[in-house]
């Protein structure tokens, strides 16, 4: 089992001070997808990639490893996920460990599970693609969305305007929850998304985006919704 499980969680969030390590509902909130990833059972390693020294103690005190600091070049606000993911797994490979499969966990992803992982996982297998990307449907028709321009609305697809909402095809976006992918072929391509990546669909009442405090409140609302625990 070469699998290794990598969740990005940097100190400097700005909108949400200490946003990795904030209680969500009782514990931490990278302690979800710490958990989750653990109680998977497909991981044959799980850590944390940081360069904050509190996130790494609350990481190791729920049961992630944390082998090494993240550079400083990777943790200012231009570093992305695929520059934290290639520094990850060249540091590993200079320790003798190579990894075949490689999931990239959000700290903030409470809605993460291990079913889900495992799912995931079996789908990377059965389906030889690159990746595994959850994602869910927009819940209205982006076909009959909006832009304003010089303080005017106009439609973004105005081709579209006549059709019925039945008419529109689907239309679906990345939950930020975590990318399944095959090391190999991410290290030569340095892309999560390709051509060959597969949804895993997710309800929108199980993920959220958390960016400010509302989007805060509302993950707990739906967590407790679920009774997740």
């Amino acid at each position: 089992m070469s699998n290794v499980a990598i969740i990005t969680a940097r100190g400097g969030s700005k909108r949400i001070p200490r946003k990795n390590i904030k209680d969500f509902l009782g514990k931490p909130i990278i302690a979800y997808s710490i958990e989750a990833s653990l109680e998977s059972g497909i991981f044959e390693e799980v850590m944390v990639s940081t360069e904050d020294f509190e996130i790494a103690e609350v990481a190791q005190k729920y049961g992630a490893k944390v082998p090494f600091m993240r550079s400083a070049k990777n943790s200012d606000d231009f570093a992305t996920t695929i520059d934290v993911l290639l520094e990850v797994l060249e540091e590993y490979e200079k320790r003798g460990k190579i990894f075949e499969y490689a999931c990239c966990l959000y700290p903030t992803a409470p809605f993460v599970t291990a079913k889900k992982l495992q799912k995931a996982y079996n789908m990377l297998l059965e389906t030889n693609a690159d990746s595994v990307i959850p994602v869910a449907a927009f819940s209205y028709p982006i076909w009959r969305s909006l832009k304003i321009e010089n303080g005017k609305l106009q439609m973004n697809f105005p081709e579209k305007f006549n059709k019925r909402s039945q008419d529109l095809p689907s239309a679906y976006h990345d939950v930020g929850q975590f990318y399944f992918f095959v090391v190999s072929r991410f290290l030569a391509t340095q892309k999560l998304f390709s051509e060959f990546s597969v949804p895993l669909h997710i309800s929108e009442l199980e993920m959220q985006d958390i960016d400010n405090e509302t989007d805060w409140k509302l993950a707990e609302l739906k967590y407790k919704l679920f009774s997740y625990e």
